[in-house]
C-alpha cells in the first residue's frame, strides 16, 4: 500500500496472504512471533506513511492518534519520530484510555435491550450502520 497514492488503506489483503503463507505450515512459537512481528511491521509502516501523507495534504500541523490502535508502542515511537523529523506534533491518549470501542458498543447494546429494542437472532454482517437508521432511545 506505500506505492498506492491517496490515504486509504485497507489491511484484510495482508491478513489473508498471512493465512495463506502459513497454510499447511507447523506453527511453532516463533514462527508466530515472527509473523506477527512482520505483520506488525508492515501495518505501522503503512500507518505512519499514510498519516504524514495526510498531514502534508492538509497542511496541518498536529496529529490526534486515538483508539486501539493507540496503545501501539512500536506505533507510538515511529510516527512521533516521523512527524517529528517534519515538525510535527502527535497528541496521543495515555495508555489506559486507548482502548477500542468494545465497551462502549456493549453498553449500547445493553440500552438498546433494556429499552425493549431488539431483532431475532440472525446475524447481518454490515461494513457500515448509520446512526440515524437506529430508532432513538427515550432518555
Amino acid at each position: 500500500m506505500l506505492d498506492r497514492a491517496g490515504l486509504e488503506f485497507s489491511f484484510s489483503g495482508l491478513k489473508t496472504a498471512v493465512r495463506h503463507a502459513l497454510e499447511g505450515r507447523e506453527l511453532t512459537s516463533q514462527l508466530r512471533a515472527d509473523v506477527a512481528c512482520g505483520v506488525q511491521e508492515a501495518i505501522v509502516d503503512t500507518l505512519v506513511t499514510k498519516s504524514l501523507r495526510a498531514l502534508e495534504y492538509t497542511g496541518l500541523s498536529a496529529l490526534v492518534v486515538s483508539g486501539g490502535v493507540s496503545a501501539n508502542r512500536v506505533l507510538r515511537e515511529r510516527l512521533s519520530a516521523a512527524a517529528g523529523r517534519i515538525g510535527t506534533r502527535v497528541y496521543y491518549p495515555r495508555i489506559e484510555f486507548s482502548t477500542d470501542n468494545a465497551a462502549m458498543i456493549a453498553l449500547a447494546g445493553l440500552k438498546r435491550l433494556e429499552a425493549g429494542q431488539h431483532d431475532d437472532l440472525t446475524i447481518q454482517a454490515r461494513a457500515q450502520w448509520p446512526l440515524e437508521s437506529l430508532p432513538a432511545l427515550a432518555t
